[in-house]
């Protein structure tokens, strides 16, 4: 079977800094900033947990100067600037950061209803720029970044950490040799052991004094403030459908991105997703069950979800409560199974025979933001670019989209458009609060 594609960036598999060639000099920053050509100027758009973990890891590395900081919330601003030494600029408006000069890059970690239009307005004013996952929660969303990343020749990356990791770089290369024989089918999940409690009931309250609810809305439709929604992704806006799309958007691009790599998914042509909020009590409002089929040319692929139980999903384990995700390759020959950290063949035929497996030959890479980076100064590509994630976060968008109409869509993969129903094909593209537009 043909390799897959990897990262075009040449500095992949080498240390991103030597092969840069920044060395003392781009150490040694004084008052008056960083020398362009030394450095990545990078703004932070959004310093929530997310948000302040890519801060903590980008102002480690001796390339990056981190020039502005923005947050909706001006407690987070000041904190984050603080933890810079007081240099970068802080801002409330992302758009104030984006008119920044010295602003080479973004790193885009708001809530997923924001990203798109973040997105765009950076390419535009010729920022390259890596987002948090999920890129967005509409297929027209997608879409237009893909185009706007295109069109303004930016380097960019998706926050899909794990797709760095030397486990999913193994299973790619081994799917990829055809050991296990043509895969009709894989299965992706997520389960959780929530039981009732979600992220808990917690009573609509007064917006904090230091919070711009606002903007925090933004193209989001208004409602009143609940300190849950602005906990962080994990315990916060991934319980509220209108500005997450709930956990196939929160948690699906980790693990749907590994089939899509490994067989070099094209973009489906047929998606049906169900479900419903039958057990979790909380004040949010997402489905605690979703099961998505997704048809291909020649195979299928599932999304498994339940939010409440996780037994049997443990990859033959020991059991017990606890989050569990991952895949399942069913080979002619051979079954894959693997989560983040291991993977594990069992041979159709015999489960005890030992298969011959390929040797290494995808090329390492230096760490998620690191190829980041890399490819900026080379303006070459991440192997996790936009236009390569744009094939995992679509047929996710699909699944939502199925989910909220209840019904079955045809998809053209070519036209990317829904075929024969007007109106699920509106709902490819969301519609924004005023003044908010995608353009």
């Amino acid at each position: 079977m043909e390799k897959p594609a990897v990262a075009k960036c040449p500095l992949v598999g080498t240390s991103a800094t030597a092969a840069m060639g920044i060395g003392l000099a781009a150490k040694a920053v004084g008052a008056e900033g960083p020398a362009p050509s030394d450095m990545v100027r990078v703004g932070f758009v959004g310093v929530g947990p997310m948000g302040s973990g890519h801060l903590d890891a980008l102002s480690k590395r001796p390339e990056v100067y981190v020039s502005a900081i923005c947050d909706v919330a001006q407690k987070k601003v000041d904190a984050a600037i603080a933890k810079c030494g007081g240099r970068p600029k802080g801002h409330r408006d992302f758009r104030q950061l984006l008119d920044q000069k010295d602003v080479d890059a973004v790193v885009i970690a708001t809530p997923p209803h924001w990203h798109a239009i973040i997105a765009v307005r950076a390419a535009q004013a010729e920022k390259d720029f890596y987002v948090e996952k999920p890129m967005t929660l509409y297929v027209a969303e997608s879409q237009a970044i893909v185009a706007a990343a295109r069109r303004y020749g930016r380097v960019t990356q998706v926050g899909t950490q794990i797709h760095a990791g030397g486990n999913y770089r193994r299973v790619v290369e081994i799917v990829r040799s055809g050991v296990l024989g043509h895969v009709n089918v894989v299965r992706t999940f997520l389960n959780s052991a929530e039981g009732r409690r979600g992220c808990g009931q917690s009573p609509n309250a007064p917006v904090p004094p230091d919070l711009d609810w606002e903007l925090w809305v933004g193209p989001g439709p208004m409602r009143p403030y609940n300190p849950a929604i602005t906990r962080g992704a994990g315990a916060g806006h991934c319980w509220f459908w209108d500005y997450s799309g709930g956990w196939i958007p929160g948690m699906g691009p980790h693990i749907v991105d590994l089939p899509v790599w490994a067989l070099d998914l094209p973009l489906p042509n047929h998606v049906s997703c169900s479900g419903g909020r039958f057990i979790i009590a909380d004040c949010g409002d997402v489905p605690d069950v979703q099961e998505a089929l997704f048809r291909y040319p020649n195979r299928v692929m599932t999304w498994m979800m339940n939010l409440s139980n996780a037994y049997g999903f443990d990859l033959h384990g020991a059991g017990g409560p606890g989050r569990r995700l991952g895949t399942y390759f069913h080979g002619e020959h051979a079954t894959l199974y693997s989560d983040y950290g291991s993977h594990k063949i069992v041979p159709e035929a015999d489960p005890r025979a030992v298969l011959p497996l390929p040797g290494p030959w995808l090329p390492p890479t230096p760490g998620h933001h690191a190829e980041w980076l890399a490819c900026i100064k080379t303006r070459q590509q991440p192997s996790c670019n936009v236009a390569y994630h744009h094939r995992v976060n679509v047929p996710l968008c699909l699944a939502n989209l199925s989910y909220a109409i209840g019904r079955s869509v045809a998809f053209d993969p070519v036209k990317e458009t829904i075929l024969g129903d007007p109106e699920a094909a509106k709902l490819l593209a969301p519609v924004y609060r005023e003044p908010w537009t995608l353009a």
